[in-house]
């Protein structure tokens, strides 16, 4: 097990693009939405994993992530109980950290986040120029969320 420490800002340009060192499609569906534990299945380019996570106590939560073989995870994804996520994660560094950077398609397009990882809940970073808003606390870009209510909605 491990816990995740994550914080999510909107993304205000694409300045950050040229600095991308890596990109990942990715599609990910809900077996569970209980607002206290989640379990997703995510195909990652052609990787695929199924990951629990708990509920999110501020900026953390516990998260369980396993492999699973891609053909499993195309017949999970079947089953899943609303609609898909896509996008296009990219990896960014900037400022000693790194960023990744979630461009939506589908029902979320138009929608582009960054979410950086930390260490500890009072980790420092500086923010990058493209860096906007934070929503870590606003529940309406979590991804389970876009799955309910994508972005096109608003």
């Amino acid at each position: 097990m491990s816990v995740e420490i994550e914080r999510k800002f909107l993304v205000t340009n694409s300045s950050w693009q040229p600095t991308a060192t890596q990109k990942h499609r990715i599609i990910q569906g809900y077996l569970s939405t209980d607002p206290a534990r989640s379990v997703r299945v995510r195909i990652k380019d052609q990787l695929a994993f199924l990951t629990i996570k708990g509920a999110t106590q501020g900026i953390s939560r516990q998260e369980f992530e396993y492999s699973i073989p891609l053909n499993e995870a195309e017949s999970i994804l079947a089953l899943c109980a609303v609609s898909h996520i896509e996008k296009t994660r990219f990896i960014v560094p900037a400022h000693g950290k790194t960023w990744e950077i979630d461009v939506f398609t589908g029902a979320n397009t138009g929608l582009i986040l960054a979410e950086l990882e930390l260490n500890h809940p009072n980790e420092s970073f500086t923010k990058p120029k493209w860096v906007g808003k934070e929503v870590t606390e606003d529940k309406r870009y979590y991804n389970l969320a876009l799955a309910h209510n994508p972005y096109s909605n608003w």
